[in-house]
């Protein structure tokens, strides 16, 4: 039966091809990135990997906190295996360019983009690439690609597993196909117990599954970010108080920046950073606050922020960690529109109090350690987040207070990319000859 379903996914695959031209043409108006690199996006062109970047590992990450996720497990591949090649692979522009951002140091390593999921363009990347080792990060289920590596004997394995409810509900409606794609995966490695029981529903044997927890509690702040932060403070904030939106979607800006023209009538010093999920939207976030009539930078300026400034526009890629370790005050967005929230680890590493709104399902495990650590506040509507910052704004002690909940259950769940090294190099060890 899942034969039929393969002939049924790969016609659709087909077809939808041109509509996919036609959306990266319209995302190049605002992010001209998407016209480049198409052939790459079907394994016709790879004219810059040598021969030396072959018959490693291939890790697949999309987002940026899981492209950051992937860094220190980078570090410890190349302390053990220095000749080791790895290949990022990711989906986007942002996520290609903070790829090569974040292993610019290290070599053998090259980024590029996954190509499309279509039967021909997977096998000509994996007979170009050759991996040892195949490691996807979170939910990216390619049914193509788990095919032929399984057809390979390469192994595959999900790492920092996460099958959110909507997800899901999507597979079961056709779990004869997706059962087939989970039992060809060596094995997943699950963030908790909620998602791994989704994928055991699905299909997946109890052998090959273990639950080691969330990568991202083990995020690094590295030196030169520490050094940028400080350098920061001293130019930007000159001991004003600083709040950051950080992540946000369609329809939370006008919430944030009207809660921010509240705050305002209080605590006139404030600054707010606000930083849009995706690039594509940084020039509609920008009239959004030319419109609310506040005066305004952008990161990507350059421009010292002068007393005067009250909004600051992250319009770059990458940075939102940075920013995160300026902040007096995060909100984490995503959480006050159906998203699901976003990674709220990241400001959690700054021991700083963490805000997100009622839409968390994304995050339920990261959100509910928080929560009971008292690491993290939950607000329900715009009034209530009103309240919240406006305690926080007025207390310096209680800002402390919450900051070093979320920070003690950061540290209390340390030591996942450890766990996570030593099984995938077991697997590495048995098909890798440095």
């Amino acid at each position: 039966m899942y034969i039929f379903y393969f002939v049924i996914y790969d016609i659709i695959m087909y077809i939808v091809q041109p509509i996919i031209w036609i959306r990266l043409l319209w995302l190049s108006i605002k992010v001209p990135e998407y016209r480049k690199n198409w052939l790459e996006r079907y394994s016709y062109h790879y004219t810059t990997i040598g021969s030396s970047k072959l018959g490693g590992i291939v890790l697949h990450a999309v987002s940026v906190g899981e492209i950051l996720s992937i860094v220190p497990l980078i570090k410890k591949f190349k302390k053990k295996y220095p000749n080791l090649a790895i290949i990022v692979t990711t989906m986007t522009p942002s996520g290609l360019k903070l790829a090569c951002q974040v292993t610019i140091n290290y070599q053998n390593v090259q980024c590029m983009y996954l190509p499309y999921d279509l039967p021909n363009a997977v096998k000509r990347f994996i007979n170009r690439i050759k991996p040892k080792l195949f490691i996807i990060v979170e939910t990216e289920l390619w049914p193509n690609l788990i095919r032929t590596l399984y057809l390979y004997k390469i192994p595959i394995v999900i790492l920092n597993a996460r099958l959110s409810h909507s997800a899901f509900k999507k597979y079961k409606k056709i779990s004869c196909f997706f059962k087939y794609i989970v039992q060809c995966i060596t094995i997943v490695l699950a963030q908790d117990k909620e998602n791994a029981g989704r994928f055991l529903k699905l299909g997946l044997k109890r052998y090959q599954l273990r639950i080691i927890g969330n990568l991202k509690f083990d995020v690094v702040v590295t030196h030169d970010i520490l050094k940028q932060i400080s350098d920061l403070k001293q130019n930007w904030t000159r001991n004003r108080i600083v709040w950051i939106a950080g992540s946000t979607h369609q329809g939370e800006e006008k919430i944030l920046l009207k809660v921010h023209e509240n705050l305002l009538t209080i605590f006139p010093n404030l600054l707010m950073i606000l930083s849009p999920r995706h690039p594509e939207r940084f020039s509609h976030v920008i009239n959004i606050t030319k419109n609310f009539g506040f005066s305004y930078i952008t990161k990507s300026s350059g421009v010292i922020p002068s007393e005067n400034i009250q909004v600051i526009i992250n319009n770059t890629i990458g940075e939102l960690m940075l920013l995160y370790g300026i902040s007096d005050i995060a909100f984490v967005g995503g959480s006050l529109v159906p998203h699901g929230g976003h990674n709220p680890l990241e400001p959690a590493t700054y021991a700083i109090p963490i805000i997100m709104g009622p839409y968390v399902f994304n995050f339920n495990s990261i959100c509910s350690t928080l929560h009971k650590l008292g690491g993290l506040i939950n607000i329900v509507d715009v009034d209530s987040l009103i309240k919240v910052m406006y305690l926080l704004l007025k207390d310096q002690e209680l800002r402390l207070h919450y900051g070093k909940c979320a920070y003690k259950a950061f540290q209390k769940n340390e030591g996942v990319t450890s766990q996570a090294f030593n099984i995938l190099n077991d697997y590495l060890t048995k098909n890798y000859v440095q």
